[in-house]
């Protein structure tokens, strides 16, 4: 059997040219056999790739719909041509493929690398973000069978524990104060966090991560609390995220976002001007408690 993932390749090349042409399905041998002859010509047989774009041009308008409201702050027009078609490609095996055939992380895994291998610099994240959202909201199937040696329904005090740090990243500049926010593919602005080694002292980490996710260094400041949440990962099972947050004083000076899953943009926001952005409901206390000590003056540099 031929190579599985050059038959998606060649299915995505395919979907990208009858997108670009507004073509319709009568167009696909056509194009299969010439993309086909030029990417893969020692591939004898192309049905896969003609059953994959076939059933996603019959599905597209409800694959689209389900894009849409993964990644509700990117209607379906505004999504690249390369990474709309990707989606479609992996919503279609993750939704409707035999899961025998293609389990659910496979497919998933699939599109992730199709879009590092065609897309842009963000749409290996993008494409992530969306098709993990989507895992989740079908209850991730297949995440029993790839942790089988793992209990996943451990009691919540009994789940491993992973240790983040993150921070509001503050600057003072001709008297006005900044915020350094990142930005999620799912369309909200957030605080720059990540994990921290064993054993790793928290602001330390701390300067580590920010200088990592975001290029800048600066001073570790107050503390401002934490939240904890339950995630899931296919090796380990569930595990318990304790995230705690500081306060951390940097110059302006301009943010280089480090290539992380999930993220796509990284900027500096006058304190003013954050009273509009899309956070998510656990950041508000912590955000908000910055910014009051900011308004204050009252930060200051934490000394446990």
């Amino acid at each position: 059997m031929a190579n599985r993932h050059l038959l998606r390749s060649v299915a995505l090349q395919t979907l990208f040219e009858l997108d670009f042409g507004e073509k319709s399905e009568t167009d696909i041998d056509v194009a299969l056999e010439r993309i086909g002859g030029e990417y893969a010509p020692d591939t004898g047989d192309f049905s896969f790739s003609r059953d994959l774009v076939s059933n996603i041009l019959v599905k597209r308008k409800e694959l689209d719909t389900i894009i849409e409201k993964a990644a509700p702050e990117w209607p379906i027009e505004k999504i690249s041509m390369v990474d709309r078609n990707i989606l479609r490609l992996g919503l279609y095996e993750l939704l409707f493929a035999d899961r025998k055939e293609v389990p659910a992380k496979v497919a998933i895994n699939e599109a992730i690398e199709l879009a590092k291998k065609f897309g842009g610099d963000s749409s290996g994240k993008f494409v992530n973000g969306v098709l993990g959202a989507v895992y989740k909201e079908i209850g991730e199937p297949g995440k029993d069978e790839v942790s089988r040696r793992k209990k996943m329904d451990i009691p919540f005090e009994e789940m491993p524990i992973e240790r983040l740090a993150g921070a509001v990243v503050y600057a003072r500049e001709d008297e006005e104060v900044y915020l350094a926010l990142v930005h999620d593919v799912f369309g909200h602005w957030t605080l720059s966090k990540g994990h921290l080694e064993d054993g790793e002292d928290e602001k330390e980490g701390l300067k580590r991560v920010i200088e990592d996710e975001i290029g800048i260094t600066g001073e570790t400041k107050n503390k401002l609390g934490g939240n904890e949440y339950v995630a899931t990962q296919p090796e380990r099972g569930k595990i318990r995220k304790q995230v705690t947050y500081y306060l951390f004083k940097t110059k302006f000076e301009d943010l280089t976002l480090k290539e992380t899953g999930g993220l796509d943009d990284a900027k500096w926001f006058k304190l003013a001007d954050i009273l509009e952005l899309n956070f998510y409901d656990d950041m508000l206390p912590i955000v908000t408690k910055a910014v009051n000590l900011l308004l204050q003056k009252e930060e200051t540099t934490d000394k446990k």
